[in-house]
């Protein structure tokens, strides 16, 4: 039963304070309960703590790992690992995010963080040197900037912290081993899940408007609430593509590796709103 807890949580770059700008008010509320989940997700005590998220193939990424909000008009990199000695491999947004968002709280780098497994094909490096800043926005209490590790912190019993991309139409077999993967990684695992919703939800959404858009969201909420595993896996990656769903694949690797670990889930839906046309879900779910 390796994995014991999980955290659900979107991935837009305006979640990010600096790339928000005089709209990141708008989104004090999601990045609030994002905090909430991932606070709960380390107050387990795991000993590893596995990012996963959408990109461009389906496997494990190498650390040293490092994202970039530079595409989105802000020059910030965000590292896997606080204090990783280079830039390393590419990490696609969904866990730039990801990694932001642990680096907001007390995670200092463990002795060793590089995975056994093989980088799958298309991770690429990127430059050891960059002059792009590595700072993170005002984290909560208690948390410490992107790259640095808390004052006073010692890498003596910090979780690992890895990262997957799953391919966003991934299919049963590559979810299958991925969550198999998943559960590779220590003997507690805590999984943190980055996806969106539908992006079709009203005529100013990415996607238009598609009247399919709020009963799927409202099938996802209710099973991230529930920790129903069969309705995740049940979700149809057809139908989640057209949608635009950047979540389905992510989801389905959890609820696989939720399913692997046995016994009984315990899931809390954090939040739940399409403020930009595009559903964002925090949950929190923990082992019973």
């Amino acid at each position: 039963m390796p994995l014991v807890a999980a955290a659900v949580c979107p991935h837009p770059p305006l979640l990010v304070p600096e790339v928000a700008g005089s709209a990141a008010p708008e989104l004090d509320d999601l990045r609030a309960a994002c905090d909430t989940a991932v606070r709960r997700l380390l107050a387990v005590g795991p000993d590893s703590v596995v990012l996963l998220g959408t990109g461009p193939v389906t496997g494990p990424i190498r650390t040293p790992a490092t994202g970039s909000l530079q595409p989105w008009g802000v020059d910030l990199d965000v590292p896997l690992v606080p204090g990783q000695p280079d830039r390393g491999a590419v990490l696609p947004l969904s866990l730039t995010i990801g990694a932001w968002l642990l680096t907001r709280h007390e995670t200092p780098p463990p002795a060793s963080t590089v995975p056994t497994s093989t980088p799958p094909v298309g991770t690429p490096s990127a430059s050891a040197t960059s002059s792009s800043t590595t700072v993170s926005s005002a984290p909560p209490t208690g948390a410490t900037s992107a790259g640095a590790t808390p004052t006073g912190a010692t890498s003596a019993g910090a979780p690992t912290v890895t990262a997957m991309q799953v391919a966003a139409d991934a299919g049963p077999a590559e979810l299958s081993v991925l969550a198999d993967e998943v559960a590779a990684t220590g003997d507690r695992v805590a999984l943190l899940v980055l996806g969106d919703g539908s992006a079709c939800r009203g005529v100013t959404s990415p996607g238009y408007d598609d009247p399919r858009a709020l009963a799927y969201d409202q099938r996802v909420a209710a099973a991230l609430a529930d920790a129903d595993l069969d309705v995740l896996l049940d979700l149809d990656p057809v139908v989640s593509a057209e949608l635009k769903a950047a979540g389905r694949a992510p989801w389905q690797v959890l609820a696989g590796a939720a399913r692997r670990a046995g016994g009984g889930w315990r899931g809390e839906l954090l939040h739940h709103a399409a403020p930009y046309g595009v559903a964002y879900f925090v949950a929190s779910w923990e082992r019973e």
